[in-house]
């Protein structure tokens, strides 16, 4: 099994790094930044007998209000194989009517992949879909336009080193102003901005960089309870393929103060991509959540996990060196954290979504700042990235699980019954390597509208 998770985490990881190098070396022309660029469409994944039987039998209404942002690198296929060689970024938008999973695919040639998509409602406009790009660097929104989705260029940059990746973003009213401002994590000098909306135009100010530093993750929350939101971020030593140690930590900005970079988690010799930032204990306060990713020896198939993935909690007044471990998972990589409330019982849980290791049910104890109990949901289901999200798409109060998961090549739906989780397969695609995701956001079906 140690072999097999490897194996799998090698051909992801080099599949990744070929198509950022792929990118920069085979991109197409550019198109002026204010030009719209036209989405293609297609139908080219449908649900199988079996996804429809177990769409029935867990009670999955026939018509949705809310679908799916599904952000893809795609990789070409020959002879029925997938190859390194990259393909346009793609974005799977999913949703459900006439009791039938639909999918619609937008591909923007301007990038090669979309690291995430997400609503966006600028101040006095209809919503969009924001995309984050990466070689070339795109942020854009998207809206339909005589029924096509059509985009617009909100920024575009080169950042000056190998990569050029508009890595992840978060929205928020940062500046209590009313206005939804975007805080945006790039590849690979260490840029973070802010874009601000004026008129119809987005202002955008730097308010850090850091020369040969990835910042995977932002998140948005207010630890000290004082009112103004702050922004989290997770820099880091460039992504490495082997057991050599990888420096990273998680700082602090807070824009409306003008505030700049802040440490708070020092994580030494180990790094992470994934952090959470809001109030999963109900106490009234965010709280911070970093998945810190494992400490491992050797190479190759000779890998070996020294220290397993943990899971960190850092309150307002936790030092920056501490370690307070709420959960470990076994297993090297953990790049997703989903935070909902699975049976309904009005209290919140946590996913973790480890590399090779499946899926993991966190939840608080007695005391949250202590050890949380730690329960294995799936152990068939992988992934380089291991997009997973918590969300409530039909509206019942009880979030569901949706998982990519991309070893196995499918979009998988988890309801929880009688305290277990169900699983049920919505989309399956023949060649799993063809494509990683990156990101899963939710998308009301209004915003979607043709």
């Amino acid at each position: 099994m140690r072999h097999q998770a490897v194996t799998q985490f090698g051909i992801w990881a080099l599949f990744f790094l070929l198509a950022c190098q792929g990118g920069e070396t085979t991109a197409p022309t550019e198109a002026p930044a204010a030009s719209a660029q036209p989405a293609t469409t297609a139908h080219d994944e449908k649900p199988t007998q079996a996804s429809k039987k177990a769409a029935a039998s867990t009670g999955v209404p026939d018509t949705l209000p809310n679908g799916l942002l599904l952000a893809y690198s795609q990789f070409e296929v020959i002879d029925g194989r997938a190859t390194a060689k990259p393909g346009p970024a793609r974005l799977d938008i999913l949703t459900r009517e006439g009791g039938e999973w639909k999918t619609e695919t937008v591909e923007d040639a301007q990038s090669n992949v979309f690291h995430k998509a997400m609503v966006l409602t600028p101040r006095g406009q209809a919503p969009g879909i924001l995309t984050l790009g990466g070689s070339g660097a795109y942020l854009k929104l998207w809206r339909r336009t005589k029924g096509q989705l059509q985009s617009s260029t909100l920024w575009h940059a080169e950042f000056g080193g190998k990569f050029n990746r508009m890595r992840d973003a978060e929205i928020a009213d940062l500046y209590g102003d009313g206005a939804p401002a975007i805080a945006v994590a790039t590849h690979d000098q260490g840029v973070v901005s802010i874009l601000r909306q004026h008129a119809n135009k987005w202002k955008v100010e730097r308010i850090d960089a850091k020369k040969d530093t990835f910042v995977h993750e932002i998140e948005i929350g207010d630890l000290d309870k004082d009112g103004v939101l702050e922004v989290y971020a997770t820099p880091s030593e460039p992504n490495k393929l082997d057991a050599e140690a990888q420096h990273g930590e998680v700082v602090r900005y807070v824009p409306k103060k003008g505030k700049g970079s802040t440490i708070v988690a020092d994580l030494g010799k180990r790094h992470a991509k994934e952090i959470y930032v809001g109030d999963v204990d109900a106490d009234g306060t965010d709280e911070l959540y970093v998945a810190v990713e494992a400490l491992t020896s050797g190479r190759g198939a000779g890998l070996e996990i020294v220290e397993p993935v943990e899971i960190r909690r850092y309150d307002a007044a936790t030092p920056p060196d501490a370690k307070v471990i709420i959960a470990t998972i076994p297993d090297r990589l953990c790049r997703f954290l989903a935070v909902g409330d699975v049976d309904g019982d009005g209290k919140k849980e946590m996913i973790a979504a480890s590399f090779s290791k499946g899926l993991w049910l966190l939840r608080p104890g007695k005391n949250p700042k202590s050890e949380w109990g730690v329960e294995s949901i799936d152990r068939d289901s992988g992934g380089f990235e291991h997009a997973a999200l918590l969300t409530d798409l039909d509206g019942d109060g009880t979030d569901e699980l949706y998982v990519a998961a991309d070893v196995q090549g499918e979009l998988r739906r988890y309801v929880w019954a009688r305290g277990r989780a169900k699983r049920e397969v919505i989309l399956k695609r023949d060649i799993p390597m063809s494509r990683m995701t990156w990101n899963i956001m939710p998308v009301p079906v209004t915003a979607l509208a043709r």
